[in-house]
């Protein structure tokens, strides 16, 4: 399958840099996977296109703000860094209370002056965080030991220095606002370097609306990683690697889902990311999902037999990228890439802080 198969064309003015004025107040559009029939109206009115009895399934991964700014000791030259993960952590790459010193996979630039040895110091608010390379790997990544000299945890230096780590299409610096809109309402389990975007349209009245409606809901955890905006360079698609990422399915999300495969009820994913967690969950010859926990580096693209996730609510992709793959998977390419173009005529807002789509 060739990867320019899923291509489109996309103004840059529909990219947005901001998220909307009020949360919930993104546009929605429709689309029928049976019937390829598409439908306009805004994100607060999702409920009436769901069925009482649905198991929406959101991911309660909660972004830390791992973009750290700095500069090399001693020559002083500016220093940019992305933390990624506590290094031979199996989960939760932000979330552990790490201590006073600890070592993470990291990305850094400029990557050709940070060889090993090499010492940098971030500082914002009066806090200071140490660093060292350790070790260098492909494509800007190192490993990078830090530590604090005023007996505060290295969780604590980093959630009161860092950055949130925005996509690099938002062309802005992050601001304080965005500590609070780069999360979704449920957000809860620390440990992504970016938001699972579309549960970033989902209020408290949203939800409550869904519950009244009879509409079942469940949590998972996916800790998102960088590679969810690692380009697909090879040609052909089943060339593509997607980067492991690690998740967390507990007793009672596992028993919701299998009451709704028994019961023969749709479970509508909130996001790719819960879709790919989802889909690489074991199960039973009776249908039984258990409590799991691990990584996946499940790459979802057409042709793939989904074998629990029958719904998808999901924002706008990038051209050529693993993600509209995976939504053309569930909805065929000829579908999305109508639906695509359609967005693009009707102005719709692309990416992270952009408009939603609901695949049922």
């Amino acid at each position: 399958m060739d990867v320019r198969d899923f291509d489109f064309t996309l103004p840059d003015e529909l990219i947005a840099q901001e998220p909307p004025g009020t949360r919930g107040e993104s546009r929605l559009l429709v689309l029928s996977p049976s019937t390829g029939e598409i439908s306009h109206t805004t994100f607060d009115h999702i409920g009436e296109f769901l069925h009482s009895g649905d198991l929406l399934v959101v991911n309660n991964t909660r972004v830390f703000p791992a973009r750290l700014l700095g500069h090399r000791v001693p020559s002083g030259g500016a220093v940019e860094c992305l933390l990624l993960r506590v290094s031979g952590a199996g989960s939760g790459a932000g979330g552990l209370d790490v201590g006073s010193s600890s070592e993470w996979d990291a990305l850094m630039h400029p990557g050709q002056k940070l060889k090993p040895g090499a010492r940098v110091r971030f500082e914002r608010k009066g806090i200071e965080l140490f660093g060292e390379v350790i070790a260098m790997h492909f494509h800007g990544r190192r490993t990078l030991r830090l530590w604090t000299t005023d007996g505060r945890s290295v969780a604590d230096a980093i959630d009161t220095i860092g950055h949130m780590p925005l996509p690099p299409y938002i062309h802005r610096e992050d601001r304080a606002d965005d500590r609070e809109r780069y999360q979704t309402v449920y957000a809860r389990t620390r440990g992504s370097v970016a938001a699972p975007t579309a549960g970033l349209h989902f209020t408290d009245a949203v939800l409550a609306d869904l519950e009244r409606r009879g509409i079942e809901r469940a949590e998972i955890t996916l800790h998102v990683g960088y590679g969810t905006f690692k380009p697909v360079r090879a040609e052909r698609v089943e060339e593509h690697v997607v980067d492991p990422e690690t998740f967390t399915v507990d007793a009672r999300a596992a028993d919701a889902i299998t009451r709704a495969i028994r019961d023969g009820r749709r479970v509508i994913a909130v996001g790719t990311t819960t879709v790919r967690t989802l889909e690489s969950l074991p199960r039973e010859e009776d249908g039984t999902v258990r409590p799991s926990a691990g990584e996946t580096a499940l790459f979802i693209y057409p042709g793939h037999t989904f074998g629990i996730v029958s719904g998808l609510v999901t924002n706008f992709h990038l051209p050529k990228s693993s993600l509209l793959m995976l939504v053309a998977a569930l909805a065929g390419r000829e579908r999305v890439l109508r639906a695509y173009r359609e967005a693009v005529e009707r102005g719709y807002r692309f990416y992270s802080y952009g408009d939603a789509m609901l695949i049922v």
